[in-house]
């Protein structure tokens, strides 16, 4: 069984909408799915809410710390910002394949509702974008 990693600052908003990305496009495959930041800031509600909008729920996710998976060896490791990418310890997987993009941050956006939800669902379309063409090309 493989096993995703994906990787940000606080494993709030970018990586748990890629998380939710991952499980709905590996469907059926045998493959574990975590995420997991360099500091946990809990889920955002922007991005339960734009994930909810394209049918995906990631409502009984967890903010995890990257420390907590120090015993699982990934096939691939993949960041999601420059900050984690920049200030990522050290993790003893043999042979992972280690990815980067960074994704824009709609949880740094400041304005209206209406503002903010655009921001977010800009954010959804890159993710959901970038991990069909992962899922497309490494599975």
């Amino acid at each position: 069984m493989k096993n995703i990693l994906v990787l940000c600052t606080g494993n709030s908003c970018r990586s748990q909408m890629a998380h939710g990305y991952l499980n709905h496009f590996l469907d059926n495959r045998k493959v574990n799915v975590y995420s997991a930041g360099i500091e946990t800031h809990g889920l955002n509600p922007g991005a339960l809410a734009i994930m909810k909008e394209d049918g995906i729920d990631i409502s009984n996710h967890t903010s995890n710390n990257v420390d907590e998976y120090a015993n699982v060896d990934f096939d691939y490791i993949i960041t999601v910002c420059d900050h984690a990418n920049e200030n990522c310890p050290f993790i003893p997987s043999k042979n992972a394949k280690r990815l980067h993009h960074n994704f824009f941050d709609p949880s740094k956006v400041v304005g209206s509702e209406e503002e903010k939800n655009t921001a977010f669902l800009k954010a959804r379309e890159e993710i959901k974008s970038y991990f069909k063409e992962f899922v497309e090309e490494y599975f």
